[in-house]
C-alpha cells in the first residue's frame, strides 16, 4: 500500500523537494501551504512523478485550518502515515527593527505551526498506534545568528517542544515516532520573498545545499524515526559541535561576520513582495530552488555518515586516537 504523507510548506523549498521524492515512491502526498499557484504546480509535480496529490491551501498558524486539512487527508486517503512539518516565516533584521506584530507572526507560523501540525498528526496517529512525524529543524535551532532572532527563537522552541513530546510518547509506550532533521543553509526561494530590512539582498550562509539533499535526509529520517535527530550537512554538525565547545568564541565570530555573510553585495529592493502576511506564490510558482544554484551543492557526503552512526563514531574515535598518537610522537621527538 502506498504511504500517505502530509507535508507543510509544500509549495517551495524543502517541502516541495520532499513532495517530489515521496511521489517517486508512489505515495499519496497532501500538500499544505498558502500559495495557490505554488501548490497547484507542486501537485502537478507529484502526479507526474508517480504519486497522488491533494493540495490544500492552509495557513499553519491557524489551528482550525490545520485540523480541517488533516480531516481532508484522512477522508481522501484513509489515514496518515507520515507528517512533515516544514512551513516557516522569518524576518531578516536586527531585533530592534522588528515590530511586535511581525515577531508574533513569525512565531505563530514557525513555532506554533509545528505545534499545530504535530497536534493534528498525533490526533490521527495515536488511535492507530502508528505513524511518524518529522520536524524540519535547523542548525540555527542550536546556534543562533544575528538578524534572525525570531526564526532562531522559534527553531530553538521546536527542539524543546519536540523533545518533550518524544519523551511523552516513550513514556506511554506508543509506536508513534517523532524526530528532527536539522538542516544547513539550503537554496530555497525564501531569500527572494522573506521580509528584510537589510541593505543588501538576503542570502544563505555558505556552504549551501540544494533542496533535494534536504529531501533525501527527510525521507531517511522518516524511514528511521527511532533516532532523536539527524544532522544534515557537515556545516550543521560542525556548527552544533562548535557551539557546545566554544559558544563564547562563536558569539564573537558571528558578531563580526554574521551581518555581511547573510546579505549579498546587491542592494535589496525595498518594494519587493514578501510573504509574512500573504503568500508570495499565490499567482506565481517559484519552485523548489532559490537564486543560488551556482553556489549550491547537490551532494552532502556527511549524510552517509549520519546514516551510519556507529561507523561515524568509530571513524571519529580513530581520528582522535591518531591525532593523539601523532602528538605524542611529535612531543617525544622534541625531547631528544
Amino acid at each position: 500500500m502506498p504511504k500517505t504523507v502530509v507535508i507543510t510548506g509544500a509549495s517551495a523549498g524543502i517541502g516541495r523537494a520532499t513532495a517530489r521524492a515521496y511521489a517517486a515512491r508512489g505515495a499519496n502526498v497532501i500538500l499544505l501551504a498558502r500559495g495557490r499557484a505554488g501548490l497547484a504546480t507542486a501537485a502537478d509535480d507529484v502526479e507526474r512523478a508517480g504519486g497522488h496529490a491533494l493540495a490544500l491551501p492552509t495557513d499553519m498558524a491557524d489551528h482550525q485550518q490545520v485540523e480541517a486539512a488533516a480531516d481532508a487527508a484522512v477522508q481522501t486517503f484513509g489515514g496518515i502515515d507520515v507528517w512533515i512539518n516544514s512551513a516557516f516565516a522569518s524576518v531578516f533584521a536586527p531585533f530592534t527593527e522588528i515590530t511586535a506584530e511581525e515577531y508574533a507572526r513569525v512565531t505563530e507560523v514557525t513555532y506554533l505551526g509545528f505545534v499545530n501540525g504535530t497536534r493534528a498528526a498525533l490526533a490521527r496517529m495515536l488511535p492507530h498506534n502508528r505513524g511518524t512525524i518529522v520536524q524540519i529543524g535547523s542548525a540555527l535551532g542550536s546556534r543562533s545568528v544575528p538578524l534572525q532572532s525570531a526564526y532562531c527563537g522559534a527553531k530553538h522552541g521546536i527542539n524543546g517542544f519536540t523533545s518533550s513530546v518524544r519523551t511523552e510518547l516513550m513514556h506511554s509506550g506508543s509506536n508513534v515516532r517523532i524526530t528532527i532533521a536539522q538542516m544547513p543553509a539550503v537554496n530555497t526561494p525564501q531569500f527572494s520573498w522573506v521580509l528584510s530590512r537589510l541593505p543588501g539582498s538576503p542570502r544563505p550562509v555558505a556552504p549551501i545545499y540544494q533542496p533535494e539533499v534536504a529531501a533525501q535526509a527527510v525521507l531517511y529520517a522518516a524511514d528511521h524515526p527511532g533516532r532523536k535527530q539527524f544532522y544534515v550537512g557537515a556545516s550543521t554538525a560542525a556548527t552544533i559541535l562548535a557551539n557546545k565547545i566554544a559558544p563564547g568564541l562563536l558569539d564573537r565570530y558571528l558578531a563580526r561576520t554574521g551581518y555581511d555573510s547573510q546579505q549579498t553585495d546587491q542592494p535589496d529592493n525595498a518594494q519587493r513582495r514578501h510573504n509574512l502576511w500573504a503568500p508570495a506564490d499565490d499567482e506565481k510558482d517559484y519552485g523548489a530552488h532559490g537564486d543560488f544554484d551556482d553556489q549550491s551543492s547537490a551532494r552532502a557526503p556527511q549524510l552517509w555518515l549520519s546514516h551510519h552512526p556507529a561507523l561515524a563514531a568509530a571513524l571519529l574515535a580513530g581520528a582522535a586516537l591518531g591525532s593523539t598518537w601523532a602528538a605524542s610522537r611529535l612531543a617525544g621527538q622534541r625531547t631528544h
